[in-house]
């Protein structure tokens, strides 16, 4: 069985570097007008808005999801972790307040928001298998990017820093991306990773660029972090392939189903 095993690990790897599967750039970011439009659209308490033009905004960023109705998001706790002023960035230059609860057993953070989208159905007792196409649709480098990838298989992801345990994860191999994307996929972490059905299967962590990887949570690490009390939400995901992948990754950000997340200076308070 051992043997089976790490055969399976390494055709699916085999396959994983002859495989590219790019999505199309993302359309340009909505007009002025465009996004007067969208905004009695905007499912947010218009209380909780925040016009976060020159706005000072510190350096870290990453993408967040919604996951429940009434403003219930999943994001990697890094992202947050620190910030005083955690925002969701919506249409334009406008934002929304969310206030973070840290997980204390991984990397992952619920966000809350007043209103919400229609969340992204979550599988949280899904069993993966190598092979596994997945699809991380964000906002790579601060800007509209996605990724697909091929699981290989479960692992640990080591943080450096004094104290930093090793935190058991899922590792996929990368197979495709934006198309012109180049470099690092840094403003990832936070992004679901979407299965074929549209179900967020974990969140995505981190990156080896230099082998290809992404590392990402498991759906018992989503399941702890948001309770018990938390029931699914009865949704349908849209089905997802390489070949329309991009597509949807921009319908999800459009509908502010996967936002931005920014960071607001205290001296903006």
């Amino acid at each position: 069985m051992v043997y089976s095993a790490a055969l399976a690990a390494l055709a699916v790897a085999g396959v994983s570097r002859r495989e590219r599967a790019d999505a199309p750039p993302p359309p340009p970011p909505p007009s002025l007008e465009e996004n007067l439009l969208l905004a009695p659209a905007e499912p947010f308490n218009p209380g909780e808005l925040v016009e976060a033009r020159g706005l000072p905004v510190q350096a870290q960023s990453g993408t967040a999801f919604a996951v429940g109705g009434e403003g219930i998001w999943l994001t990697a706790r890094h992202v947050v972790e620190g910030c005083r002023r955690p925002a969701l960035k919506i249409a334009g230059d406008r934002a929304v307040a969310a206030r973070p609860r840290l997980s204390r057993r991984s990397d992952v953070a619920v966000l809350r928001t007043e209103g919400g989208p229609t969340p992204i159905p979550v599988a949280l007792n899904q069993r993966l298998e190598p092979g596994l196409r997945g699809f991380h649709p964000g906002f790579p480098q601060g800007g509209a990017g996605e990724a697909t990838s091929r699981l290989l298989g479960p692992g640990e992801l080591r943080r450096h820093g004094r104290g930093q345990a090793a935190q058991p994860v899922w590792i996929w191999a990368e197979v495709g991306r934006t198309d012109g994307l180049k470099g690092e996929l840094s403003g990832l972490s936070g992004a679901p990773v979407l299965d074929e059905r549209g179900q967020a299967v974990g969140v995505t962590l981190a990156e080896g660029p230099r082998r290809g990887r992404i590392y990402t949570t498991r759906p018992a690490d989503m399941r702890a972090a948001l309770g018990r009390s938390f029931s699914r939400p009865d949704a349908v995901g849209a089905a997802i392939s390489v070949s329309n992948y991009g597509l949807e990754a921009d319908a999800l950000r459009r509908d502010l189903r996967v936002a931005q997340v920014i960071c607001l200076d205290d001296a903006a308070a």
